[in-house]
């Protein structure tokens, strides 16, 4: 299928309910999304809307959760590059359900569309990943990160004598990067409640229709789980002026 043409996602779901508790206090009295980069007066899901419109998606659904309120009501009060439509679920449905139930507020069910988690705050070329997503006709392909291991390493030779220490290396394996492209089909796929990560992942994996494509050289992506995260992306953005 390489190189036939196919339609851009220009549709998104981001994923914002988490609670967020190895980043408190920040998230005592706002959900994880909402926590600012240092130096930049910006939400996370700030950024990720601005990314997501600059890689040609016009509707974002955000799934709350967690003082969903607050979220709800930045959105409402702030100029957004695109359309956005917030859904709340009735009762907690499980990663999976709570994917679905946020897919059926997508404005066009029968494209393809992206999904991100929304404590994500990356930048790398999203029409690359449609383009591997298309190549190999899958039904979900999954963007995979190497992130840096937190601790120093020693390198040895086979005698055990020590070579070398390297200060946070990258890991030598590939993570789920949590950023996704997804069929029109795929909403259909998942269960109602549970964990798609459990059921509709392996079994397309099974199936060969699962992909996984690795962040390109040079692409930023960090999850902002902790408080040593945030001061490393303030780092980063010092450095490298993303």
């Amino acid at each position: 299928m390489t190189g036939a043409p196919h339609p851009y996602p220009t549709q998104a779901v981001i994923l914002a309910g988490g609670q967020g508790s190895r980043l408190r206090p920040y998230t005592d009295n706002r959900p994880k999304p909402m926590v600012e980069i240092p130096g930049t007066g910006t939400p996370i899901i700030g950024h990720q809307l601005n990314w997501l419109a600059e890689e040609g998606v016009t509707d974002a659904v955000v799934s709350c959760g967690h003082l969903a309120g607050v979220l709800q009501d930045w959105l409402s009060r702030s100029q957004l590059p695109l359309r956005v439509t917030t859904v709340v679920e009735p009762e907690p449905l499980g990663r999976g359900g709570g994917l679905k139930y946020a897919a059926g507020a997508l404005p066009r069910p029968d494209e393809p569309w992206y999904a991100t988690n929304g404590d994500i705050w990356t930048r790398f070329p999203l029409r690359e990943m449609a383009d591997f997503h298309h190549e190999r006709d899958a039904e979900a392909t999954l963007a995979l990160a190497r992130p840096r291991i937190p601790w120093g390493v020693v390198e040895t030779d086979a005698f055990g004598h020590v070579l070398d220490f390297i200060e946070a290396p990258p890991s030598p394996y590939l993570v789920n990067a949590g950023v996704y492209v997804f069929s029109a089909g795929f909403t259909a796929l998942l269960p109602t409640r549970g964990d798609h990560e459990r059921t509709t992942f392996p079994r397309l994996a099974r199936e060969r229709r699962l992909a996984g494509f690795p962040l390109p050289q040079g692409a930023y992506w960090r999850a902002i789980d902790t408080a040593k995260d945030l001061t490393e992306a303030a780092k980063e953005l010092n450095s490298h002026g993303r």
